[in-house]
């Protein structure tokens, strides 16, 4: 073997070890100094609407909402399909996932899930597939298959499309769980978090067939460093929400829709291990499907 040939089978982990410090400067600088995006407002599908927010004040965020109006032919929602009577009885699914893999045209993660760790991005639990069960009471297509805690509030969804806390309207169809209440019959609940970090939640309008979904991007700097539970709850209470829950957040918040080609378009920035833009596979979630 040449000398030559020799030198350059040297130079290899060199050069791997300056690439993947220039990645990793590069992703660093991008993180911390990126600029946050303008505002938008933008008719998504019939009855679905999105807005953008960008505020500065008390510190960066950027916000994403979904309003949809249930009352509209052909507007159907979904909660994540779960198998019951098993231990986890679901698979763990990015938000992308589950919109690509059920048709649907909008996405939002759902409740807290368990098994989860995150050690690192080499070390974490669960990937895609793997079994999980999420904390609260879930159903799917009638069909309940986690009786979670009494402490959680759940959003339930009627045949109709109809939306209620706390208690059902007629014959259960689906159900969604989330941590903490944040509005109750239009009034703020007191909150002991303060944590300022990314959120989802979702409201629903007096008129029990107006759902609205809340994404706050956080962990990332000067772009969006997220939100309290309080002005989550402000947000909603803004947008006209009567009653409003908060969802898993963190590393799981992700808003995503149906694009102009049928694949996933990400609405929000995610932060899973950090890394913006990078996606965690979840235990449920919440889809709008519309017929075409």
């Amino acid at each position: 073997m040449s000398k030559k040939i020799i030198a350059g089978f040297c130079l290899l982990p060199i050069l791997a070890g300056a690439c993947f410090t220039a990645f990793t400067a590069g992703l660093f600088s991008w993180k911390y100094n990126r600029p946050q995006p303008a505002e938008l407002s933008e008719v998504l599908f019939k009855g679905v609407t999105y807005e953008r927010k960008v505020r500065n004040d008390p510190h960066p965020m950027v916000i994403h909402v979904v309003t949809a109006n249930l009352a509209e032919d052909g507007l159907d929602l979904l909660v994540t399909p779960g198998r019951p009577g098993v231990e986890l009885p679901l698979k763990a699914r990015t938000t992308s996932q589950f919109l690509s893999e059920f048709d649907l045209q909008v996405a939002v993660n759902g409740d807290g899930f368990e098994p989860w760790y995150d050690h690192s991005i080499l070390r974490y639990y669960p990937h895609r597939g793997d079994p999980v069960d999420v904390i609260g009471f879930a159903a799917s297509r009638g069909r309940v298959y986690s009786e979670g805690g009494a402490s959680e509030p759940t959003l339930y969804i009627s045949s109709n499309n109809r939306l209620s806390l706390h208690n059902p309207i007629g014959r259960l169809e689906q159900a969604l769980s989330g941590n903490q209440l944040l509005i109750n019959k239009g009034k703020i609940e007191p909150q002991k978090d303060g944590d300022i970090q990314p959120r989802t939640a979702l409201g629903i309008g007096r008129n029990d067939r107006r759902l609205i979904l809340v994404v706050v991007d956080g962990r990332q700097a000067n772009y969006s460093q997220g939100a309290t539970l309080l002005e989550l709850a402000q947000i909603l209470l803004d947008y006209g929400a009567y009653h409003a829950i908060n969802l898993d957040g963190g590393g799981s918040s992700t808003l995503v829709v149906e694009g102009s080609l049928g694949q996933p378009r990400v609405l929000n920035s995610p932060v899973n291990h950090r890394i913006p833009g990078l996606q965690r596979p979840v235990g449920n979630h919440l889809g709008i499907s519309i017929s075409r």
